[in-house]
């Protein structure tokens, strides 16, 4: 297995970090997305490990509060370029569910790298009432899930402004020039500074939009990468 996840981190070799979107309905059809350039852009596109783990901070203190990423796992992280030291740390900073104790309550304890990303909310109905009955959805595939790709999550992340004269917002909701009827209840979620990078790097918004939407690819691909070793390592055991 060693093998197959240092397999993993080789062939993806990059950066991207995950970012919050709205999961409210396409009640009327989107703006086109400005395409943009990216490092990842076509056959030989690169990724930037770096801009991988800025982004994954970006995610641990910011989108997961609200955003879970059911389909990956601690020991995924290794694909990004963390050390099995690092990952471990960042498991053991989760208390995650562990079965039962003999009394049949549920315990829970410090995670560990075979475990699940912890969900911020014990389920849909608890996200909902925190999030005024908005579902945020799992960002494990978010980027396919979305026409653009990419250039659609950049153009949301980017499209957060005060709505226009004559423009009627419901309560709860903020205006999103990319979203779809221009509605989203997500509301802006960078903000320059929020986030201290351990390299250095300026925490301006523009910069650390573009490292989530990275992020939010790495995730996308590692979590079918996993997948498809998982059948792999599995396809000869009847």
């Amino acid at each position: 297995m060693r093998a197959l996840r240092s397999l993993l981190a080789a062939t993806l070799a990059t950066g991207l970090a995950a970012i919050p979107l709205s999961s409210a309905p396409r009640a009327q059809e989107a703006p086109t997305p400005v395409p943009q350039h990216w490092s990842f852009d076509g056959l030989f596109g690169t990724y930037d490990l770096e801009a991988a783990q800025r982004g994954f901070k970006v995610y641990s203190q910011v989108c997961a509060n609200c955003h879970a990423m059911h389909l990956l796992h601690y020991r995924d992280l290794e694909g990004i370029g963390l050390r099995d030291d690092e990952i471990k740390a960042v498991a053991a900073g989760f208390t995650v569910p562990q079965g039962l104790n003999d009394d049949g309550t549920p315990k829970e304890g410090p995670g560990t790298p075979a475990n699940q990303f912890r969900s911020p909310f014990p389920n849909d109905l608890a996200s909902r009432s925190a999030n005024g009955g908005a579902l945020p959805p799992d960002l494990s595939l978010i980027v396919n899930a979305r026409e653009g790709h990419a250039d659609y999550v950049y153009g949301i992340l980017t499209g957060f402004a005060d709505a226009p004269a004559g423009f009627t917002l419901q309560s709860g909701m903020n205006y999103n020039k990319m979203f779809p009827g221009h509605q989203i209840a997500m509301p802006q979620p960078l903000h320059d500074d929020q986030v201290t990078y351990d390299d250095g790097t300026p925490a301006s918004l523009v910069a650390r939009k573009r490292i989530g939407v990275r992020m939010i690819l790495f995730l996308v691909v590692m979590t079918g990468l996993t997948y498809a070793a998982k059948r792999k390592v599995w396809s000869d055991v009847h």
